[in-house]
């Protein structure tokens, strides 16, 4: 069985498309979207066209929440995100923003390997963040409690893997903003056989001159088209 995470697409259709095509190369079982299908990018509507057209099992993540609940700016927040996020709301049609609206907080998948466990911040709330560098008993008890072998988050928009235990964590990265330092899209395809999962990362490339061309035309802050160039902040 295997599955492949994405999250943090960031309302990219030219990274979401190259994805697509690369998963039609690479066969996996299931795709799962770690959530923050909008937010930065300039085409958030085609986005939640495209993953809903597909029907992958999909989680809400924080700016996901934002724009469909229209919860208010948090002053941390302020600036690009926020200018970034009012500007989605307006774009959206009321089936799109429902769509996101309805999502469910995260996921579960039974495997042959055990339980995979997906949310986007934590198990409740996706505007938390799991800490996955934490000391080994934090993350521990937190796969006791899921009783997981695999839990994958989102949000860093690096790609990262780790096992502590019998349990592997997994940041897949993002598909519409990494900031790894190398433009692209990320991946992480899952292999649950045998006694332990097994996790590859890939950086598939796209038109991201394109990415950077329509968040210019949309007249968005110029820093996001700088770190889809790039892959840095």
């Amino acid at each position: 069985m295997r599955i492949a995470f994405i999250s943090d697409l960031h309302a990219n259709i030219h990274a979401l498309t190259s994805v697509k095509r690369f998963l039609s190369e690479n066969i996996v079982n299931q795709v799962v979207v770690v959530g923050d299908l909008v937010g930065y990018g300039a085409s958030p509507g085609p986005v939640i066209d495209f993953v809903r057209r597909e029907g992958w099992a999909t989680g809400l993540g924080s700016s996901d929440m934002r724009v469909s609940m229209e919860l208010g700016e948090r002053s941390e927040r302020k600036g690009v995100a926020d200018q970034v996020l009012t500007w989605t709301r307006k774009m959206l049609t009321p089936e799109q923003n429902d769509y996101l609206r309805r999502l469910p907080p995260g996921g579960r998948i039974m495997t042959p390997v055990g339980r995979v466990r997906f949310f986007h911040g934590s198990p409740h709330n996706p505007e938390d963040r799991i800490d996955l560098m934490a000391q080994e008993r934090e993350l521990e008890a937190l796969a006791d409690s899921l009783s997981s072998r695999v839990i994958v988050v989102g949000g860093s928009h690096v790609p990262f893997v780790r096992v502590v235990g019998d349990t592997t964590f997994l940041d897949p990265g993002s598909v519409g903003l990494s900031l790894n330092h190398e433009p692209g899209a990320d991946v992480a395809i899952v292999d649950c056989v045998g006694r332990r999962p097994k996790v590859s990362l890939h950086k598939v490339t796209y038109d991201f001159a394109s990415s950077a061309f329509d968040i210019m035309a949309w007249n968005l802050p110029p820093v996001i088209a700088d770190v889809i160039r790039t892959g840095k902040m």
